[in-house]
């Protein structure tokens, strides 16, 4: 019994076992629909859908650093008030480690009029019960594509 016990622990969680035998292909897919569902979660006005997603000590970055879950829900909550979205984003970049625990994402800010305003950019962890969480997020002026030769 000590010696299974021993075996199960020396493993690891479950999770990163099952992570490991996903190409970095299958877990960059995974880290994409993610953020596409999270993204959707303003765009069908639902807060609840949107803290969902949140890992317990988030950190979020902006003109205020909000951290941990309930503070930056408060935070996002006006966001989610009133009966159109204020801004959309959606995933262009995706990258994950090859143990599928960390992931980023990175794509367009767009305004409710469909104009791009920034850039967003998020760390993603996967947790301990196989769900991806976002744990850092920042915004930034839009990238400038890069110079011609």
């Amino acid at each position: 019994m000590k010696v299974a016990l021993l075996l199960a622990l020396l493993a690891g969680p479950a999770t990163r076992s099952s992570a490991a035998t996903l190409d970095n292909s299958e877990l960059k897919e995974q880290v994409r629909k993610t953020e596409a569902a999270f993204a959707r979660t303003m765009a069908d006005r639902d807060h609840a859908g949107f803290t969902s997603f949140l890992a317990d000590e988030t950190v979020f970055l902006g003109r205020t650093v909000q951290r941990g879950k309930a503070a930056v829900a408060a935070a996002w909550k006006p966001f989610y008030e009133g009966a159109k979205a204020p801004f959309s984003w959606a995933p262009e970049r995706v990258e994950v480690l090859d143990s599928g625990t960390l992931g980023m994402t990175s794509g367009p800010v767009y305004d409710e009029n469909g104009k791009r305003t920034g850039t967003f950019n998020s760390v993603w962890r996967r947790e301990k019960d196989g769900q991806w969480r976002i744990v850092f997020d920042i915004g930034c002026p839009p990238c400038s594509p890069p110079a011609g030769p």
